[in-house]
């Protein structure tokens, strides 16, 4: 069965290589529109906006894997940073406390013409320490946060910074890789 993954995460490319799951990768390019301000059903929506928008795409029998990934703190939605200065402010709102990050991901199967759809979201609470004002703008200045939602990458150069985890540490990474390959085994997915 084909698996086609509707993302040009490299990350996420490199979870699915990690674990030996052979895939295309097809970007979804549909505009980004969301309805809800819930974490939960933002997540949810776009990684089914996604994954819809490749599978239609395709002819015959495949697999297709979308996924979206926020940041949320004070039931806040914590996006990409505008600039340096909302990087920072970003980060210092994150520190001392724990925060959540959700995944939505939307898997969507076709075969012998019968199609199946799960569409599901993991949690993982992500605690960072207390930092200085220069810490923060160190970390800043690597121009790693300007790219990623909340404005840290738990496997870069924030990593000394997280004290801890409660869940899955692929889905801070983008990708809740067990969660992912239990639902593919429960729609009989070989991969």
């Amino acid at each position: 069965m084909k698996i086609i993954l509707a993302s040009g995460s490299p990350r996420r490319r490199e979870i699915l290589d990690q674990v030996g799951i052979k895939y295309e990768v097809k970007p979804s390019n549909k505009e980004e529109i969301i309805t809800s301000t819930n974490p939960v059903q933002v997540v949810k929506e776009l990684s089914l906006m996604k994954a819809t928008d490749i599978f239609e795409g395709e002819d015959g029998d495949c697999v297709v894997i979308g996924a979206d990934t926020v940041v949320s703190s004070d039931d806040k939605i914590l996006g990409k940073p505008k600039n340096e200065e909302d990087a920072i402010r970003m980060i210092q709102n994150l520190c001392g406390r724990a925060h959540s990050v959700f995944t939505g991901v939307a898997i969507i199967k076709r075969e012998h013409g019968k199609e199946e759809i799960q569409n599901f979201y993991v949690e993982t609470k992500v605690n960072v320490v207390n930092m200085t004002l220069e810490e923060i703008k160190a970390y800043v200045d690597t121009k790693e946060p300007m790219d990623k939602a909340g404005a840290y990458a738990v496997q870069g150069k924030f990593a000394p910074y997280i004290e801890g985890l409660e869940g899955d540490y692929y889905n801070v990474v983008g990708f809740p890789i067990s969660a992912i390959c239990k639902v593919l085994g429960e729609m009989k997915i070989a991969y």
